[in-house]
């Protein structure tokens, strides 16, 4: 501790041995500082402050009916993307900054120093934006601030207007590319209409309940086919003479009759592939049976029909007469039900083949008809989509979703903000201090000299036996003493320099 001490008392008396070195880098520090300081341009700087007032009566209101732009973070973004490139060089063009710059380097220059000195906060609690900006001149100051604030009005505004009118283009050209679909699915529902215009299903109308009535009326129209042969055999054994002999029935297996046999041959085989499908309740497999009897009781008939009769008389009696005028009867209403009969079996052959076509019909024109409804509902719902967005971008840009108040606006600065001169001064001062104390110690360290017997003894290694105190004399001590009068004016002069400069400094501010 005790050489530190020693040191410093040392480097203070070196200072104090070129004190006047010292004094006068100090004024050549503090003069060279204070003029440039002094010569410093003047800094303006304006701020302007505007509130945005997001909430709106049109928010909850059309909250159901459209989709409402998130304004909050809608300003959040401007506010952060306000000092873009292009936003600055919209300034530029705004203020007329341009025209200074003549090359590309220039207008790079002047894009840099707008966006290191323009400053944007903002409170996300109270939706209050400042914009300040400083520079050198005043009016440019105030015009660039101004600029900025129109910029974020507008932009703010205008945020979602591009994306709702690409979100409107994209929805119409789906609109029409569906209009496309619906007309070919309307094109196809009908020509399909008119191909299958005869088995489409209709109102009212079931085929499966057609079929089995057309089977019903079939099976009663052969059965009276088979009444009214049975009642035309009767007469013509009436007119025969033929009497029915009792207790001996022909067997009708025995009776030779081709035409009526091949028939029954035909029921068999149809009777026999009926029952490898249905049982024997099955309507079709009862009339079959019936018709089968009667049929054999038909060839019955017949044979009895061929034996002659003993009497040879009776064809000439009334009786036969009206027998014979009841047998044309009977046989032109047989050949009546047989015609009847075919026709009833050629619509419910249609009828069965038109049922076996209607299911595929009916699927076809479902699927035809789901494709068309898709394509409806879809056409619809980007009709909506569209309305919906034109209202959305309208309500973007409205004036009404949300406010700008400009609390306060951009103002021409009357005093400059800086530099902060008296600062500068002080500062000045100390490192005219400094540098005068550092250099006066320099050369005291490039020509040291000994002012103490320790200090003698550590640089030689000797001993010092004793020191010789100095007499000054008259003359000598008048001079130390004006020494000391002149270094303290100099520090005096010094001191009042700093205080003259910062009195013009607190005058010209």
């Amino acid at each position: 501790m005790e050489e530190i001490i020693a040191q410093l008392q040392s480097g203070l008396k070196g200072i104090w041995k070129y004190r006047w070195w010292g004094v006068a880098v100090m004024w050549l520090v503090a003069a060279l500082g204070w003029l440039r300081v002094l010569t410093l341009p003047d800094d303006y700087q304006t701020t302007a402050r505007v509130y945005v007032d997001t909430q709106s009566i049109l928010k909850p209101l059309l909250a159901g009916m459209t989709t409402v732009p998130n304004v909050e973070q809608q300003v959040a973004i401007m506010s952060r993307t306000l000092l873009s490139r292009p936003n600055v060089e919209r300034v530029i063009r705004m203020v007329d900054l341009d025209i200074a710059a003549s090359t590309p380097r220039e207008h790079e220059k002047q894009v840099d120093e707008l966006m290191q000195k323009i400053r944007i906060g903002g409170t996300s609690t109270y939706d209050i934006y400042t914009i300040s900006y400083s520079n050198r001149n005043p009016r440019l100051v105030r015009d660039v601030v101004q600029s900025l604030l129109t910029i974020f009005v507008e932009g703010s505004f205008k945020g979602k207007r591009g994306e709702s009118e690409k979100a409107v283009q994209f929805i119409d050209d789906q609109i029409r590319a569906y209009e496309e679909k619906l007309v070919t699915a309307e094109n196809s529902v009908k020509e399909f209409k008119l191909k299958n215009n005869f088995l489409l299903p209709r109102q009212g109308i079931d085929y499966g309940a057609q079929l089995l009535m057309s089977s019903d009326a079939l099976n009663n129209a052969r059965l009276e086919l088979v009444e009214a042969e049975q009642a035309r055999n009767a007469i013509a054994a009436q007119a025969a003479g033929d009497e029915p002999i009792l207790g001996a029935e022909p067997d009708p297996a025995m009776i030779d009759n081709p035409e009526l046999d091949s028939r029954i041959n035909a029921l068999n085989k149809s009777l026999d592939a009926l029952l490898l499908q249905y049982t024997e309740a099955h309507p079709d497999i009862v009339s079959t049976r019936r018709l089968i009897a009667l049929l054999e009781e038909r060839k019955v008939q017949d044979a009895k029909k061929r034996m002659t009769s003993a009497d040879p008389g009776k064809n000439y009696s009334p009786m036969l007469q009206q027998l014979k005028v009841a047998s044309a009867e009977a046989d032109a209403r047989v050949a009546a039900v047989k015609a009847r009969v075919a026709e009833m079996q050629s619509r419910h052959d249609t009828l069965l083949q038109h049922s076996k076509a209607v299911p595929e019909i009916e699927s076809q024109l479902a699927q035809l008809n789901r494709d068309y409804q898709i394509n409806k509902d879809n056409y619809e719902k980007l009709i909506g989509r569209r309305e919906a967005a034109k209202l959305s971008g309208d309500l973007s840009t409205t004036t009404e979703i949300m406010s700008f108040r400009i609390i306060d606006p951009p103002t021409l600065p009357l005093r400059p903000t800086g530099p902060n001169r008296p600062l500068l001064y002080s500062a000045v001062l100390a490192v005219a201090v400094l540098a005068g104390a550092a250099f006066a110690l320099l050369i005291s360290q490039v020509r040291p000299t000994y002012l103490s017997p320790h200090e003698l003894r550590e640089a030689t290694g000797l001993r010092v036996l004793g020191t010789v105190a100095m007499n000054w004399t008259d003359a000598q001590r008048r001079r130390r003493r004006r020494d000391r009068v002149g270094f303290s004016a100099g520090l005096a002069c010094l001191v009042a320099s700093y205080g003259g400069v910062m009195a013009l400094a607190l005058l010209h501010s």
